[in-house]
């Protein structure tokens, strides 16, 4: 077995072995060796890669024995991520005696506190209940040995890096620092300056373009006709299930209730929503008692959700890098996917954003038999009508028998 080179504790091996996992993937390889020699390592891998794995079995090999005070510590942005990677280092340490707790708001306080007063190895948490914790002086880090920033990128856009330093400067300076990221931006690599002793490097497959069994395009439209385009291609289009991806809260909010009126079956994701709420949402999005998952970025990455047919962007994202994670929610694992972004014309200058940070052109296309009033995107490739834009598109894919132009949906 490939892992056994590794040098990993027998009960982790038991874990991987239970766990089905047979070959390393690359994150593994590269940096489960480095985390073993209790190097700092800088992380940048795409979302299902095995990048849990990759830094949890090599913490949970070194820490032995439960002793009930908090030695490893991961920070996460969202509730739902913390709530996955509990979940699976409870699954790699199902044969040892080390404890694990999750702390997240939007829940009371009750099992947390409990949790910490029984005494806990390792903590998953989001950083804004971490330093309720910590203010309450319910939870000390003066034990903390390894530390995990993961989705660093994701805790800056939602402004968690200032909580991040509060939360560091409690914990020993001697730890070993581990900080997972697709991105590096300035402010990330000045918090690698401040945190991180020597890091080594690992990446893996930094995606700049779209996986290539994703057919993407783009569909202009007049603002006015935003949403009555949306609702045509959920009508006609051949979908499994689709995720309409939103701007803000209150967008996807607005969104949502307009598709529940026209009788979909809708479940809304975004951080405003209660805990129950989002879990009831991710779990009925995954059973298939709901067809459309309507939610903002907090869906764009890291989430387990298999098997999405459609991606719509009813709204262009401001970021590059979010359009290759929308659009990578379908088209997993090998199977073929489609994403279309709605434009209007205040969405030009991200529109130009996007194609330079992919290096290609994204095809225009119009839905046929719509009823489409004058925009002057219908005018910006011209004169001569050459690459992007081609009226005689309609949908129709090229691969995979089916036409989003006429074909209706599939009911799972």
């Amino acid at each position: 077995m490939a892992f056994l080179k590794f040098g990993l504790s027998a009960p982790m091996m038991e874990g991987v072995r239970a766990m089905g996992y047979t070959d390393p993937t690359p994150i593994q390889l590269r940096a489960i060796p480095l985390i073993l020699e209790g190097k700092d390592v800088i992380g940048s891998a795409q979302t299902g890669t095995g990048k849990t794995a990759a830094f949890a079995l090599p913490i949970l090999s070194k820490l032995g024995q439960h002793d009930a005070r908090p030695r490893v510590l991961i920070l996460e942005p969202t509730r739902e991520l913390a709530a996955q990677v509990e979940t699976a280092i409870r699954d790699f340490a199902r044969f040892t005696n080390l404890s694990v707790a999750v702390f997240f708001g939007g829940v009371g306080y009750g099992k947390q506190n409990d949790a910490l007063k029984t005494g806990v190895d390792i903590i998953v948490a989001t950083p804004g209940r971490l330093l309720d914790h910590i203010e309450q002086g319910n939870c000390q880090l003066n034990d903390i040995q390894h530390l995990v920033l993961d989705e660093a990128d994701r805790m800056l856009d939602m402004g968690f890096l200032p909580d991040v330093r509060r939360i560091l400067e409690r914990c020993p300076r001697s730890r070993q620092t581990l900080l997972f990221s697709a991105t590096v931006p300035p402010q990330i690599e000045t918090l690698i300056k401040w945190a991180m002793h020597n890091p080594e490097t690992v990446e893996i497959g930094a995606r700049r373009s779209p996986a290539e069994t994703v057919k993407h395009v783009i569909y202009p439209v007049a603002d006015a006709q935003k949403t009555d385009l949306l609702l045509a291609l959920l009508d006609r289009v051949n979908y499994d299930s689709v995720i309409i991806f939103c701007r803000t809260k209150h967008g996807a909010d607005r969104a949502a209730q307009l598709l529940k009126r026209n009788n979909h079956a809708v479940a809304v994701l975004h951080s405003n929503r209660t805990q129950r709420e989002r879990e009831q949402a991710l779990q009925g999005f995954r059973d298939g008692r709901f067809e459309v998952l309507v939610a903002t970025d907090i869906a764009a990455r890291g989430l387990d959700i298999a098997d999405v047919s459609h991606v719509i962007n009813y709204d262009v994202p401001q970021h590059p890098e979010d359009y290759i994670h929308r659009i990578g929610r379908t088209g997993r694992a090998e199977a073929t996917g489609d994403a279309f972004t709605l434009m209007v014309a205040e969405d030009c200058k991200h529109v130009a954003a996007i194609e330079r940070f992919i290096s290609q052109k994204i095809a225009r296309v119009k839905l046929e038999n719509f009823e489409y009033r004058y925009t002057a995107l219908f005018e910006e490739e011209k004169p001569g009508q050459p690459k992007g834009f081609d009226r005689r598109v309609t949908g129709a894919r090229v691969h995979g028998g089916y036409h989003f132009g006429f074909a209706k949906k599939r009911k799972r």
